[in-house]
């Protein structure tokens, strides 16, 4: 391809994209409004429209759109959350309400849309890019659950924010010789749990990944650390197997051990975000725009072996994802 081809081709490509959406879906994670930034910011130096959609796909229904500016963006990047907030829409999931989705963007001028969430919001965002409306998904959820990339939004604050969380219930949990269940987020997916489990030392983690998990073996192993003469147990608990409080009596009928539950619940959703968080959004949020002006569309930004990639929509969908089985065999070993 000639010089000259290749100047048409940018033009066109230019053409074609005049005016990018942006919206969050699903859960809210650490490092959204980064990302949100990054996308308006990148989109206005590359001569285009920026439009904020508000509350997700259910926003877009019911056309809650605004004109972002550079200025709306400023003194974001360090918030928690996300400024377009968000929300579930059951109605995506029919063809009606995408064909009424793809229709508004079309109202509204929107010729590429980006969407950062989870596997659900670009579910939504490949039914929007068959009915024409360029699409480039970010991922942004807490669970790390995301198969096509090693690292999402909000994970890195989120695992931090229980981290911190649970190293204070260790205080107490010595202080009064207890055993403590502490429930961490993650929906059907145990990361948060794994490595919360290593970076606090906790002596058991429960995940839904693990098959085998039988209470009578955790019980017995409680009461031989009780007689090695360990002062306190800590066990960290997915959410996906919950049970936590219901759990915490058993265990304390079977061992005679003080025992307690503690759910930290959607705390770990908030937060200011880490830099890690804050950088690698911001990088994705700016390549999501990069990918649309390049003609792109369908894609899904991820991080992979240390390189920002991008993925079809449908292959990232297909892949499947699994608890590192190295990280967790050391993480019984650790425990010991």
């Amino acid at each position: 391809m000639t010089a000259v081809d290749k100047a048409k081709l940018l033009d066109e490509i230019e053409d074609r994209i005049r005016t990018i959406g942006v919206l969050t879906s699903g859960g809210d994670a650490p490092g959204m409004n980064a990302a949100i930034r990054a996308v308006v910011r990148t989109a206005l130096a590359r001569g285009l429209k920026v439009r904020g959609i508000r509350r997700g796909y259910h926003g877009l229904l019911k056309e809650e759109i605004i004109d972002l500016t550079a200025r709306d963006v400023s003194d974001t990047i360090q918030r928690g959350g996300t400024i377009l907030q968000t929300a579930r829409c059951q109605s995506m999931r029919t063809e009606e309400g995408q064909q009424k989705a793809a229709a508004i963007c079309k109202k509204y001028g929107i010729d590429g849309l980006v969407v950062i969430g989870g596997d659900g919001s670009f579910a939504g965002a490949q039914k929007l890019a068959n009915l024409g409306v360029n699409t480039i998904g970010i991922p942004g959820t807490i669970d790390l659950d995301i198969a096509c990339t090693d690292y999402t939004i909000g994970f890195d604050t989120a695992v931090n924010t229980a981290m911190e969380a649970i190293d204070k219930v260790r205080d107490t949990s010595t202080s009064h010789e207890r055993c403590s269940i502490i429930e961490v987020m993650g929906r059907d997916a145990g990361y948060l749990a794994l490595w919360c489990g290593i970076a606090n030392g906790a002596e058991k983690i429960l995940m839904p990944e693990e098959k085998d998990f039988n209470e009578q073996e955790l019980i017995d192993d409680i009461l031989e650390n009780k007689k090695r003469g360990k002062k306190n147990y800590i066990i960290i608990n997915a959410e996906g197997i919950g049970d936590s409080i219901n759990m915490a009596k058993r265990i304390e009928e079977a061992t005679g051990i003080e025992t307690r539950a503690t759910i930290l619940g959607h705390m770990q959703r908030g937060g200011s975000p880490t830099c890690k968080d804050r950088v690698y959004a911001s990088t994705m949020g700016a390549m999501a725009v990069d990918l649309l002006c390049q003609g792109k569309s369908n894609r899904v930004v991820g991080y992979k072996k240390g390189q920002y990639v991008d993925f079809d929509i449908e292959e990232a969908l297909a892949m499947k994802k699994t608890i590192p089985e190295y990280q967790y065999e050391i993480s019984k070993v650790l425990a010991i």
